[in-house]
């Protein structure tokens, strides 16, 4: 069978007035993972990511490690979904739940798997959104399956976000949405999840690793944002 690694993106901006490119920690998580696999002497056939700043950059970052260079693909269909608008669509629907501006992480955290778990249940306007649950959930699982339709002697390896690979590891393993979305708020920053996959199936091997920040001088590099 082939392998698939897929990586959420290294730490973007949280809180900055543009969210979608890397912290100079994510930069620098992004080169430890190429180093990572350098060392274990994987070399990719091929890199698939999508064409957000932060996803772009943790790819580049990556192979800018390794020996040999790779094919590389770009999609949107590997693009987060945007938190923000169903966020917006969640508290339009339902004002009492709006933060503060001086509010916490946690408490915007509690806000989001809010706002997924009504979007999941299709309790907000269609109108109010850029796509459905359903439809964000078929388009990662068609941008998965064409990824994994042609076998590989070498590794493939995925760039994205932490939504995409919850929703991966829902069609994987037939999780529900609930499911899912928790899954979603565990994932590390630069955080790699290895699968197996033929023409038939994909099986999933390991989830969530960070072996290359799981040092002690690198235990505080680890991040979820």
């Amino acid at each position: 069978m082939s392998e698939l690694f897929v990586v959420r993106h290294g730490q973007a901006s949280f809180g900055a007035k543009n969210y979608d490119r890397l912290s100079p920690l994510g930069l620098q998580q992004s080169t430890w993972l190429g180093e990572y696999f350098q060392l274990r002497q994987i070399q990719f056939s091929h890199v698939w990511m999508g064409d957000l700043r932060r996803q772009q950059a943790t790819a580049q970052g990556v192979m800018s490690q390794l020996a040999a260079p790779v094919l590389q693909t770009t999609t949107t269909c590997l693009n987060e979904f945007d938190y923000q608008v169903v966020a917006r669509a969640y508290l339009k629907k339902f004002p009492h739940d709006a933060l503060a501006s001086n509010a916490p992480v946690s408490d915007f955290l509690r806000l989001l798997k809010k706002a997924m778990l009504a979007w999941s249940q299709g309790q907000l306007a269609a109108n109010e959104l850029l796509e459905s649950w359903d439809d964000f959930r078929l388009r990662v699982t068609q941008v998965l399956s064409k990824i994994t339709q042609n076998s590989s002697t070498n590794p493939v390896l995925i760039v994205t976000s932490g939504g995409v690979i919850a929703m991966m590891l829902g069609i994987v393993l037939g999780l529900d949405a609930k499911r899912v979305i928790e899954l979603n708020l565990q994932i590390r920053n630069s955080s790699f999840s290895h699968f197996y996959f033929n023409q038939q199936q994909i099986r999933l091997s390991n989830f969530n690793n960070v072996t290359h920040l799981d040092t002690p001088e690198r235990l505080s590099s680890i991040t979820f944002s």
